[in-house]
């Protein structure tokens, strides 16, 4: 898509927000509203080119101020439209008056501004930790309690820096895991850009240590350089590989895969479970980390008990919530097909917009359980 449909998409969505709201206001909201419509018109799409146009630390201001104005722009525009929805059930109902297209115009703006500060307050706090427990049937006993904490879809990149994941670090780290699974989505942007913001990473401390799978948004930013870092880092990077853990008396197998849609990037990076859990040894419960939840069939197909995703941020916000579904089975939580079950991290930190609105963000901690 070229920058001057973006472009004029994006005017002509505002224009509707205007057109409906504005004429509604007393003059002076109605002429702050107009303004801010049209600077986030053009913010908006600009701030998606932001690399492209200006260098850090300006594209970083461009991108900060472009998604603050496409979060509110999302409230606004939603909320337009269920104004427009219900002013017309109104009508059909022979219930419509002024004083009601008056008053929700009014409080369209008003509304859209309090979920973008609530929504802005969520995403930038340090995300809380979610304790799942995974009931897996003929589970060794020494394997009972052992502890995943499962991070995933963090986009270090122009709004998410380094203290941002130092924080999310030092909660891992607080949790004494038996393993830290990082589950993609780490980061959006290069290797020479961001190494230093990701740096944190190598300060994880678990029993067993820190391993990762690749997401879409690595393939974006220049995956083969990443992976390289993270190796540097010490976080195993699993690429259609596994690794058996000795925990105690038990064993463990661990497994991972690149993300769903990778080969589109690399041939050599199709997503194979099978291939990821080749030679692993029988009868040893099985955990696969897969960045994306429609890779669970074919989990399931493995032999594998568990599957970690992330990807879908849990919906983020509306109207994003809505359209996770319509691409993935699982939107967030503990779900289980056939004999897998397959946990769904809302993610540890967000992308795009700094908002969350009903989806919180999480470290989830998943201690894996005998009973069934």
């Amino acid at each position: 898509m070229s920058l001057a449909t973006v472009l004029a998409l994006s005017l002509a969505l505002h224009l509707y927000i205007g057109a409906r709201i504005v004429p509604q206001l007393p003059w002076p909201a109605g002429l702050a509203l107009a303004a801010l419509l049209l600077a986030s018109a053009l913010l908006v799409p600009l701030s998606m080119l932001a690399r492209r146009l200006l260098r850090p630390p300006a594209s970083d201001r461009l991108t900060w101020a472009g998604m603050l104005c496409m979060g509110l722009f999302s409230s606004l525009l939603v909320l337009t439209f269920l104004r427009d929805l219900m002013l017309l059930v109104l009508g059909l109902a022979n219930l419509d008056a002024p004083q009601w297209e008056e008053f929700t115009a009014a409080g369209v703006p008003l509304l859209a501004l309090a979920l973008s500060l609530i929504g802005l307050i969520n995403a930038r706090r340090t995300a809380p930790v979610v304790r799942v427990t995974v009931p897996m049937a003929g589970l060794p006993q020494p394997l009972h309690g052992l502890r995943i904490v499962q991070i995933s879809d963090i986009h270090v990149g122009p709004t998410i820096k380094r203290g941002y994941l130092e924080a999310i670090v030092e909660r891992v780290n607080a949790l004494e895991p038996d393993v830290v699974a990082i589950t993609g989505d780490l980061v959006d942007g290069s290797v020479a850009e961001l190494a230093a913001h990701v740096a944190p990473l190598a300060k994880l401390k678990s029993r067993h240590g820190s391993f990762f799978v690749t997401g879409n948004h690595e393939y974006y930013s220049g995956v083969h350089g990443w992976v390289d870092e993270l190796s540097r880092l010490g976080v195993r990077v699993l690429h259609n590989e596994h690794v058996v853990l000795q925990h105690g008396a038990a064993r463990l197998v661990l497994a991972g895969v690149p993300d769903y849609g990778g080969h589109h990037f690399d041939p050599q990076h199709r997503s194979d479970p099978q291939e990821a859990v080749r030679g692993a040894p029988e009868g040893v419960p099985r955990v696969l980390l897969a960045h994306q939840p429609r890779s669970a069939p074919a989990a399931a197909a493995a032999g594998f008990d568990l599957q970690l995703s992330g990807h879908t941020h849990g919906g983020q916000f509306l109207p994003w919530s809505l359209l996770v579904p319509l691409q993935q089975p699982y939107t967030a939580g503990l779900h289980r097909l056939g004999g897998l079950w397959i946990y769904v991290s809302r993610g540890t930190g967000y992308w795009g917009p700094p908002k969350r609105i009903g989806a919180p963000s999480e470290i989830a901690e998943l201690r894996l359980s005998s009973s069934a």
